[in-house]
Parts: structure tokens; C-alpha cells; sequence
């Protein structure tokens, strides 16, 4: 008795094997870019609504924050508990300021009905319906003598007081002599504002957390802001003019 040799177009297993090989590699094909859409979409759900890493790239916050050195910046708390004085904040600068499109970094000194005044080099605060409070400032950088550098006026006209309106902060940074801030360009408001400054991750002998320091005599903000009044734009580093 003589059989005749296997048809493989006949035969259903050598079939099944010949089709499933490009199926296969179709599907892992699809599990890749599902897996890669996924990855971008909590990137930029993460990036855009929850934290920010950053680039220090100049020296306004010496010696708090250093050039160079990389921090994470808080986008969630700002939006259930408002900005408050000693706040290290990332924003975009007023129109006419920008470098380059590149943020600032600043420290928030006057929050929304507070009257914000230079008197001797010295920083005094009034808040709404209160008592002017000079307020203690250890972090500001200090001069070759070891002692705070004052803080003085920085724009044309010598301006040593200002109103905080409401919507709005006053910001400087902690290198005073240097900083291009408030002083300058006056308050700025809230949709300027990007984030908190909340953790410095690199370098990692200085990592941790970046603390608000307290004003003895003042309170935080009085109220909450709304969700709707944030900055959203991403931006690619930090300045420090």
C-alpha cells in the first residue's frame, strides 16, 4: 500500500502555523505602541497637572536654590491651599521680562491685600487691616562681611512701596542684588504662576525638601484659589534674573 505525501496546503496545523507567525508579530507590534501611548499619556497627565522637574539655570535664589541645581515643582497643593508668603514659586514672566521664554524663580513676600514696603534695606509687610511687621529674612544671601545684603529698589524710579491687589503676589529673590523681580515689575498674578517649589532632587548632596519659612506676626492666606485660575503652558528650565 503506498500513501501519498502531505498536502501542506491540505494540512490544517502547517497551516495554522504559517498564518499565526505574522499575527503574532502583529500583536506584539500593537501591545508596543499601546503600551507607548499609555507611558506618554500619564507623562504628560503627570507633567502638565501634578509635578514638574526643572533646571535652576541662574542665580536669583542664592543661596537657597544654586544654579545648576534640579528641583520638583508642585502643581496639585496650590490648587486646595493658596500661595503663601516665604512660597518659592515658578512662574512665566510679565510681558517685556522674558529670557528667552525661560520661567523665573522667586520667593513670594506679599500675598493678595498686603502692603509691601522698603524702608533701610529692610523688608516690611503689612497685611490687610494689621500692623506693619519687618519681617526676618535668614535666607537672603549674604555680603563679603557675612551679613544680609538690603534689599533696595531696582526700578527707574526708586519705588519703595507697593499694594498687593487681589489675584496677585509680590515676589523677590533671595539674591537681592541681582534679582530681577517685584521690585521690577511689580506683582504679578496668579496665571502667571506654574507651581511650588517643593523638592531639590539633584544635586543629591543637597536633596530635600524646600521649606516656607515662618513670619513671626503674620498669617498665611485667608482663603483658597480656583482650579481654573492656573498656568498651564509646559516650559523647559528655570531662570533667576
Amino acid at each position: 500500500m503506498t500513501y501519498a505525501s502531505p498536502d501542506p496546503a491540505r494540512d490544517g496545523a502547517a497551516q495554522t502555523s504559517d498564518t499565526s507567525a505574522p499575527r503574532r508579530g502583529l500583536g506584539c507590534a500593537l501591545e508596543v505602541v499601546e503600551t507607548l501611548v499609555l507611558t506618554l499619556v500619564i507623562y504628560l497627565l503627570i507633567h502638565n497637572f501634578i509635578a514638574q522637574p526643572f533646571e535652576v539655570e541662574q542665580n536669583s535664589m542664592v543661596p537657597t536654590i544654586l544654579e545648576g541645581e534640579y528641583v520638583l515643582i508642585d502643581k496639585v497643593s496650590p490648587r486646595f491651599s493658596d500661595y503663601q508668603r516665604g512660597d518659592i514659586v515658578v512662574f512665566n514672566p510679565p510681558v517685556g521680562y522674558s529670557e528667552g521664554s525661560v520661567p523665573f524663580i522667586k520667593r513670594v513676600i506679599g500675598i493678595p491685600g498686603d502692603r509691601v514696603r522698603l524702608d533701610n534695606g529692610r523688608v516690611y509687610v503689612t497685611p490687610a487691616g494689621g500692623a506693619a511687621i519687618r519681617l526676618d529674612e535668614p535666607y537672603i544671601n549674604a555680603d563679603i562681611n557675612g551679613r544680609p545684603e538690603p534689599t533696595i529698589p531696582r526700578d527707574a524710579e526708586g519705588t519703595t512701596q507697593w499694594t498687593v491687589a487681589a489675584g496677585s503676589y509680590f515676589v523677590m529673590g533671595d539674591n537681592r542684588t541681582v534679582s530681577q523681580d517685584s521690585r521690577t515689575f511689580g506683582p504679578i498674578t496668579r496665571d502667571l504662576i506654574i507651581g511650588r517649589a517643593w523638592l531639590r532632587y539633584f544635586p543629591l548632596n543637597r536633596i530635600g525638601l524646600v521649606r516656607r519659612p515662618a513670619y513671626a506676626g503674620l498669617k498665611g492666606a485667608p482663603s483658597s484659589p480656583s482650579p481654573s485660575a492656573r498656568a498651564r503652558a509646559p516650559v523647559a528650565g528655570l531662570a533667576g534674573s
